[in-house]
């Protein structure tokens, strides 16, 4: 428990990535072309999967709903810093930060409980493919799209909740580009070992559940397709699958490269780095993910860009 003065929080100032301000116009330039990078490729994905009859199917409706998280992810943050960075006036206000933080972990946990969904559609998918549309249907589909944003809400809102109760004392600096738990935790002069539990086990559960499911999906998938007799049958039942264990990895690999193998010594640096990863580079990366490796993607996004260019389709390639 920290010893301070306990007084009432009306705002709290963001230290940001840097404090160098030579520093503030290259990290300016840089964050405000990954995010148009994300919105923009990301609004695309759904803006394809919307508007393509073809791509009206349980994979790429849990694909827009990615897209749709990762948009809003990035979205959380990056505005709120560019505009500290221009204005140098890097304070939120106590209410903001909550909810800056509430929806942070929204979208995050939403990332990684659809990740779940989509492994248990491909498994259906390639083990199943003759009962897929009976399996799939319309209620189990609403049912597997809306349970992830359910399931992130109430993780949010019993971290919320607990920060609620959190006394703050006379220092009010915040070592992050935004409103994350962790630090806040660490910021608190109160008793935060209910919290700290709550975030140990329920953000162990957010991750670990999903990730078994994947693990249990792609094994039974793995053994399915060694059962077919034609490698180009294997070749075409995995190349459905590229997509999303190339996201797969990219995610996990984040939590075990910096929780696990945390590059740097210190805490705060550490946090920064994994929520830059979470918030700002896996959604910029998933866009690219999915149109470079999925055909279906690749022609829907053509004949998107066709459609607003208002150019025959044949005289664009992607």
């Amino acid at each position: 428990m920290h010893e301070g003065k306990q007084t009432s929080i009306s705002k709290f100032l963001l230290l940001g990535l840097s404090s160098q301000p030579g520093q503030q116009e290259l990290l300016f330039a840089l964050f405000l072309a990954m995010y148009l990078v994300t919105v923009v490729g990301n609004a695309l994905i759904v803006m394809a999967i919307g508007l393509d009859p073809y791509l009206h199917t349980p994979m790429y409706l849990f694909l827009a709903n990615l897209s749709l998280a990762d948009i809003s992810s990035i979205s959380t943050s990056v505005p709120k810093m560019l505009m500290d960075i221009q204005t140098k006036s890097p304070s939120i206000s106590y209410e903001s930060c909550i909810t800056q933080m509430y929806f942070s972990i929204v979208f995050v946990v939403t990332d990684n409980f659809l990740l779940g969904v989509m492994a248990c559609d491909r498994f259906v998918a390639i083990c199943h493919p003759l009962n897929y549309t009976t399996i799939m249907g319309p209620r189990l589909c609403l049912w597997l799209t809306a349970t992830p944003w359910a399931l992130s809400n109430a993780v949010a809102l019993t971290h919320a909740l607990l920060l609620l109760r959190s006394v703050f004392c006379d220092g009010h600096a915040l070592p992050h580009f935004f409103c994350d738990l962790a630090p806040l935790l660490r910021l608190s002069c109160s008793d935060t070992a209910v919290n700290e539990l709550m975030l140990f086990v329920v953000g162990s559960s957010a991750v670990t559940l999903p990730f078994a499911l994947i693990l249990v999906s792609y094994a039974c998938i793995t053994r399915a397709v060694l059962r077919l007799s034609h490698p180009e049958g294997r070749w075409k039942a995995f190349s459905t699958c590229g997509s999303h264990l190339t996201v797969v990895f990219l995610f996990y690999g984040t939590i075990v490269g910096v929780y696990f193998f945390p590059s740097s010594p210190g805490r705060d640096n550490r946090d920064k780095i994994g929520a830059l990863l979470f918030t700002v580079v896996t959604p910029m990366m998933n866009p690219f993910i999915y149109s470079l490796r999925n055909k279906d993607m690749k022609g829907a996004l053509r004949r998107l860009l066709c459609g607003i260019k208002g150019s025959p389709c044949d005289a664009l390639s992607i």
